[in-house]
């Protein structure tokens, strides 16, 4: 198989667990040394850079909370301290707070704003560090989602919000790097198998969401980190400011 990303330097954000770290295995599966970036996980972390490392390439995990801007300068740092460069950047990280309408008395506004500094904030200021020393021709990909464009359920207006934001901003970024030749894009997932759709759906998908797909099924963790691989490579340099839905035809 052509590893086509071999020489190449990835960094995933949240790369511990659930899409990231699939991500993170795929790239090194296409020969990229990664770099991921963890919260609290760093049994998790450890155990995913083990993982890539057996697959022959470099790898580094980082401690970087995402929700403090401030963190996003050294993160960047390290990576190129440790690799000598910075090629492809997956702005993964993200939490959900879901199930709540926004006149609920109760309203958790604590963890909404948080939602908002992680999701929205902690991902500019990520990208802003990175577009300093991205290589010309590199890659930043958003792990968006499908409800930042469609909500086909109540609960949900902070979240969505936090991932239009990224659609919005990411057509900005493209706009700016493109004079590099640094491609910028969004990868729109519907429901997948992580930490995250079981704190919000539980470990079943109820019935009446899955009869919303056209495709009845959620999407796996490999069809949405294949579509990251892809526009990493070399194949979709010709893609940028688009966002793409995975999730099996809801968006219809």
């Amino acid at each position: 198989m052509q590893k086509t990303l071999t020489g190449k330097v990835a960094l995933v954000t949240g790369g511990s667990r659930g899409l990231g770290a699939a991500t993170a295995e795929a790239l090194a599966e296409q020969g990229a040394d990664v770099a991921i970036s963890y919260v609290a996980s760093a049994e998790k972390a450890d155990i995913v850079v083990e993982k890539l490392r057996a697959k022959g390439v470099r790898a580094l995990a980082i401690k970087s909370d995402q929700a403090d801007t401030s963190a996003a300068k050294p993160l960047i740092e390290k990576v190129i301290a440790h690799f000598g460069k910075l090629d492809i950047l997956v702005n993964n990280a993200a939490i959900a707070v879901q199930g709540q309408m926004i006149d609920d008395p109760e309203l958790d506004t604590v963890n909404l704003d948080r939602q908002w500094q992680v999701n929205v904030m902690g991902a500019v200021a990520t990208t802003r560090a990175a577009s300093q020393v991205l290589s010309d021709g590199g890659r930043i990909i958003f792990i968006g989602s499908l409800l930042g464009g469609r909500v086909p359920f109540a609960g949900a207006a902070d979240y969505s919000g936090t991932k239009a934001a990224i659609a919005g901003y990411a057509k900005g970024v493209a706009r700016d790097l493109g004079a590099r030749n640094i491609t910028v894009n969004v990868i729109q997932p519907g429901i997948m198998p992580t930490d995250m759709k079981t704190g919000v759906l539980g470990e079943e998908v109820p019935d009446a969401i899955l009869d919303m797909h056209p495709i009845r099924r959620i999407a796996t963790l490999e069809e949405v980190s294949a579509m990251v691989c892809f526009l990493a490579g070399p194949n979709g340099g010709y893609m940028t400011g688009g966002a793409i839905d995975i999730a099996g035809g809801l968006s219809i």
